[in-house]
């Protein structure tokens, strides 16, 4: 599936929830954590601050991005302040 899990939650359509976020990142593998966590960036972005799927999604992908360090895959989480 593309990175574009759900078109109408993308669009604005749907209001997100934190369990949307959860069924997102839900059994993600190592290998496709860094995918999983750009899914949520997208659907969190415009949400405000104190937002609960906001608060779940920023949990999610520091859950993501620790996970991808175990991935194997050289790219590991670069860009993030790692070198």
């Amino acid at each position: 599936m593309s990175e574009a899990e759900n078109p109408a939650l993308l669009a604005g359509r749907d209001e997100v929830t934190a369990e949307d976020i959860r069924a997102l990142a839900g059994a993600s593998t190592p290998h496709f954590a860094l995918q999983v966590r750009n899914r949520i960036r997208r659907l969190i972005e415009p949400l405000p601050p104190e937002h609960p799927a906001r608060i779940e999604g920023e949990r999610k992908i520091a859950d993501l991005e620790e996970l991808a360090e175990h991935s194997g895959d050289p790219r590991g989480t670069m860009g993030i302040g790692h070198q």
